[in-house]
């Protein structure tokens, strides 16, 4: 892929939006959808047809929505779509191994009555986010499709597609992923690395109710989550040495519930695993930079974090609502949109949250993930104490639900 390059002028552009979205996941979709409900021309570009992936029964993944995140899913007409398949968090418990000492969050303890958050189906988040896109006429999705070039000069960006269109845009945005190619295109660093470990994921289906009761079981391995889903099943996060997990992973049926009821405990009852299992390598990227000319990062393009706290997906939200806010506060005032100005505001205002949550995620799973007898007293110590101060507690509870911070509207559930 070329890089991005100073162009004077677009010859041969088919077709001219004011916002380009390289990406066509969750975080692009969303970003597509807010920009084109305000009345902006937008064009979303994926190698894959949202047509037949949009009830994807082989994805295993579910995400935790943040209370912020559902304000912003709200705000923007999706959570009529996706409540009825979203299953309230009432309750988290971190326990760290066979310790006596734990941490426990209740929601009634705020004294608003609001969940903590929600467990999500990403299929469910893809099928309401596409079922939106349909009805935005000036929202376009360029399918079986990817960015192969782009050019900018100080007034516009022109992307040529894969498939030998170009698209003229005022703002392009990354929502490519964590190995973007448009972030490397234009020689944006990054910070990384791989852990030791590898993340499967899969459902089950419990004998007794979960009470809406999230449990983040720490193992010396890695963390072990058990996340309430509708329907009396939960998510299964089990984060496991990287060597060993895809031999689990692809244990017969019968030997994988053996493994997998030896981590979940029996307070559930019996379990029965549903569907298929995923295994995720895990590791952490920070983009030194979050913009370049007439270029925005988003979502995993900019960030990738541990899944330890189930804040990836809301990090990425969190994007989304301050470049949509951003984008069409200038918009309205007859400004450019892919002003630099602009993106420099966009990376201020996001860089320093990914960093703080990159920084809690990365030391809290060195800090859990092994089993050396100092290091556990002091941390099984942490959450007793933590546990017994309510001030403190309702702190940490309102900074997970996303309420803490330098808020974009959406997330505090207002219209752009």
């Amino acid at each position: 892929m070329d890089s991005l390059s100073p162009t004077s002028h677009a010859h041969g552009v088919s077709d001219e939006v004011e916002l380009l979205i390289a990406g066509g996941g969750l975080v692009g979709l969303l970003l597509g959808i807010a920009c084109a409900a305000a009345g902006l021309e937008v064009a979303i570009v994926d190698p894959q047809d949202p047509e037949v992936t949009s009830g994807d029964a082989d994805d295993t993944r579910s995400s935790a929505i943040a209370y912020a995140s559902r304000r912003a899913l709200d705000a923007l007409g999706l959570w009529q779509h996706i409540a009825a398949e979203a299953e309230p968090i009432l309750e988290i418990r971190v326990a760290d191994d066979d310790s006596l000492l734990f941490l426990h969050y209740d929601h009634r303890d705020l004294g608003t009555g609001d969940p903590l958050g929600y467990i999500v189906e990403n299929r469910v988040l893809r099928r309401a986010l596409i079922e939106r896109m349909r009805g935005l006429p000036n929202l376009s999705f360029h399918a079986r499709s990817k960015v192969d070039a782009a050019e900018t000069s100080p007034f516009a960006a022109v992307a040529t597609l894969s498939s030998g269109e170009k698209v003229g845009a005022r703002l392009i945005a990354a929502a490519d992923g964590q190995s973007s190619p448009l972030r490397r295109a234009v020689g944006i660093a990054t910070v990384e690395w791989r852990y030791l470990q590898t993340s499967i994921t899969t459902t089950v289906r419990h004998e007794r109710p979960h009470g809406g009761v999230a449990v983040e079981h720490f193992l010396p391995a890695g963390p072990f989550a058990i996340l309430p889903m509708t329907d009396n099943r939960s998510s299964v996060v089990w984060t496991e040495r990287a060597e060993l997990a895809a031999r689990l992973a692809a244990l017969p049926a019968a030997a994988f519930t053996k493994e997998l009821a030896a981590r979940f405990g029996d307070f559930l009852g019996a379990l029965e695993p549903l569907g298929p299992r995923a295994i995720y390598p895990l590791g952490l990227m920070l983009a030194e930079r979050y913009t370049a000319r007439r270029l925005a990062l988003v979502g995993e393009a900019a960030h990738l974090i541990h899944p330890i706290a189930g804040q990836g997906l809301n990090l990425g939200i969190r994007d989304v609502a301050a470049l949509a806010e951003l984008v069409i506060d200038a918009r309205r005032l007859g400004l450019d949109i892919g002003d630099e100005v602009l993106l420099d505001r966009y990376q201020r205002w996001r860089r320093s949250d990914a960093l703080q949550l990159a920084a809690v995620t990365d030391g809290l799973n060195r800090l859990f993930s092994n089993a050396i007898a100092p290091v556990r007293l002091v941390r099984d110590l942490g959450l007793a104490v933590v546990d017994r101060l309510p001030p403190l507690k309702r702190l940490l509870m309102r900074d997970a639900m996303g309420l803490t911070g330098h808020l974009p509207r959406l997330c505090r559930g207002e219209p752009l």
